[in-house]
């Protein structure tokens, strides 16, 4: 397997129209029931740790808030999570920034390559720089938080050992890591991280973008040979 060090991509937790966070009231006859969607599989630790934060607000409201909850793109895909929650299919929703390329251009600007040396150093900074800007792109939700990942890096099942053997090769890219992949010579196929393994598998694309962690948590080390 050969990887190649890239970029980062960002990540957030967004709302539309609810504030339960500031506190609930205790007369309320019904409880409030918000839906939550998260694109990372069941099994992910980004999916189980979102399960276990549904839970904990439930528990720290006495019940008067449930949220159910629906990982693995089961309710929205993750590039649809955004107009989901917009539209009020869902309530909540974890997407990645990358995936709606266009829509976050003030964001676009700290999701460039080589800038970070780790997810967490990657994630102070995300957090300042909304934190002090307030994008405007952004003002259609309540975003409860931001993240960052881990350095991207080039996995493939073929060799890249030289720029010359980027040439043609079919990249799962997205953001502006499409624009790098085709400025190399290669061949950018926009995908979220669900459709990526069985892409990889059947050939549709020959290498993907992502950080370390996908192997495992997405098991496309299954499917990464070279």
């Amino acid at each position: 397997m050969k990887v190649i060090r890239f970029s980062l991509v960002f990540c957030l937790v967004l709302a539309f129209g609810i504030f339960f966070l500031c506190g609930v009231n205790t007369v309320q006859a019904k409880p409030i029931e918000l839906s939550y969607s998260n694109f990372f599989p069941p099994t992910h630790i980004q999916a189980k740790l979102g399960d276990s934060w549904a839970k904990e607000i439930e528990k720290r409201t006495n019940g008067k808030v449930k949220i159910t909850y629906y990982p693995g793109g089961a309710l929205l895909k993750g590039p649809k999570i955004y107009d989901g929650v917009l539209k009020g299919i869902s309530d909540i929703g974890m997407s990645c920034l990358a995936y709606t390329r266009g829509i976050f251009p003030s964001m676009e600007v700290i999701d460039l390559p080589m800038g970070y040396p780790s997810g967490g150093a990657a994630t102070a900074i995300i957090d300042e720089f909304y934190n002090k800007f307030k994008p405007k792109e952004l003002s259609k939700v309540k975003i409860m938080y931001l993240h960052a990942h881990g350095p991207g890096l080039l996995h493939s099942k073929k060799p890249v050992k030289k720029l010359e053997d980027m040439k043609g090769l079919k990249v799962r890219s997205t953001g502006l890591s499409a624009k790098v992949v085709e400025a190399l010579g290669g061949v950018p196929v926009a995908m979220g991280q669900g459709g990526t393994y069985e892409a990889l598998q059947k050939g549709v694309v020959d290498a993907t973008f992502s950080p370390m962690e996908v192997l495992k948590g997405w098991k496309q080390g299954e499917v990464i040979k070279a």
